[in-house]
């Protein structure tokens, strides 16, 4: 079974509400006939319901069991506004902004989350990833001891030698440019919670540098090796060390050479990139040279799970980010 059947199962085993703001979105609309003939999620479409019905009329979509809310006629609305208002008073948000910012269905799926009527949401067909994530960073915020917003992806690569049968996360390759110490202790936290929902991994987390166990001196290792230790205070039992090379990190024989005694050097099925230049590069050059399979970017660090699709993204990719989403919702 594949790593995305694999979720899709856990997905199915304890369905969970997942929003999706772009209701009318072509794809989305088709992603929803998968999502629910498969029983893979409970889903919620927002956005006038009108233009919602006529897209799944075009594509011969059933809506039976599918949620609809309209922002603006849903019985919550009003609600919603006040509690959005109080949120952000200190920001100097009006009654009148909090009543056009529940408009938009991003903001308002990220209240209902909130509110306790969804367990995730999906978006970013049509949106920006800026646009997506607002909302979740506005209402949703962090989960608990987790002080920023981060991705990862699962890559699967076919020479099984290295990470957990070939099974390895990268972080973060998509959202966090020049993370500080405690951000990146934040990011290897949450991948390690990943792997462990979304792969039955136990993690094994490498904070990678281009030093190794104090063979270079420079700032930038210092801010690894200062995550590393935050990364132990913020999940005492989680396997993490650090700073290690990549190759000490996953390559046994040079790890007892660098890094000898350490439970993580030469197994590390977790990679924590240093910032976003080398986690991008990096994993592109294992998709690429060693033909792997990239799943991702997927977002962590929410108190609720709120994914980014891309804007090219395919029917199966929204299939396969809402199980994500609603395996992650099922480990919270």
């Amino acid at each position: 079974m594949s790593l995305m059947e694999s979720i899709k199962q856990k997905a199915k085993s304890d369905k969970k509400r997942i929003l999706l703001p772009e209701g009318p979105e072509e794809r989305t609309i088709q992603a929803v006939k998968i999502i629910m003939e498969e029983g893979i999620a409970d889903v919620t479409l927002l956005g006038g319901e009108a233009e919602i019905r006529e897209s799944a009329k075009k594509f011969g979509v059933p809506l039976e069991g599918v949620e609809i809310v309209d922002p603006s006629t849903d019985k919550d609305f009003d609600e919603y506004a006040t509690i959005y208002c109080e949120l952000r008073k200190k920001k100097g948000m009006t009654t009148e902004k909090a009543i056009a910012t529940m408009k938009s269905p991003l903001f308002y799926a990220a209240m209902m989350i909130k509110q306790g009527r969804g367990d995730g949401m999906v978006a970013g067909a049509l949106c920006t990833t800026g646009d997506t994530l607002r909302p979740g960073l506005q209402i949703i915020k962090m989960a608990p001891g987790i002080s920023v917003v981060s991705s990862c992806f699962i890559m699967e690569v076919p020479n099984k030698a290295y990470g957990d049968d070939g099974l390895m996360l990268f972080g973060d390759c998509a959202v966090n440019p020049e993370p500080t110490a405690e951000q990146l202790a934040a990011i290897a936290v949450s991948s390690a919670q990943t792997a462990k929902s979304l792969c039955g991994i136990e993690p094994r987390v490498a904070m990678l540098s281009f030093s190794t166990k104090g063979s270079a001196k420079h700032e930038l290792v210092d801010k690894v090796v200062e995550a590393t230790r935050l990364v132990h205070e913020l999940a005492p039992d989680l396997q993490a060390d650090g700073e290690l090379q990549a190759d000490a990190a996953l390559v046994e024989k040079v790890a007892k050479l660098k890094a000898p005694g350490s439970k993580v050097a030469g197994h590390a099925n977790i990679l924590i990139f240093p910032d976003l230049q080398a986690g991008n590069i990096g994993y592109k050059l294992v998709q690429r040279l060693a033909g792997a399979d990239a799943v991702g970017p997927i977002c962590q660090g929410f108190r609720y799970p709120v994914n980014d699709l891309s804007r090219g993204c395919s029917v199966e990719d929204i299939v396969s980010v809402v199980a994500i989403t609603a395996v992650q919702a099922q480990n919270l």
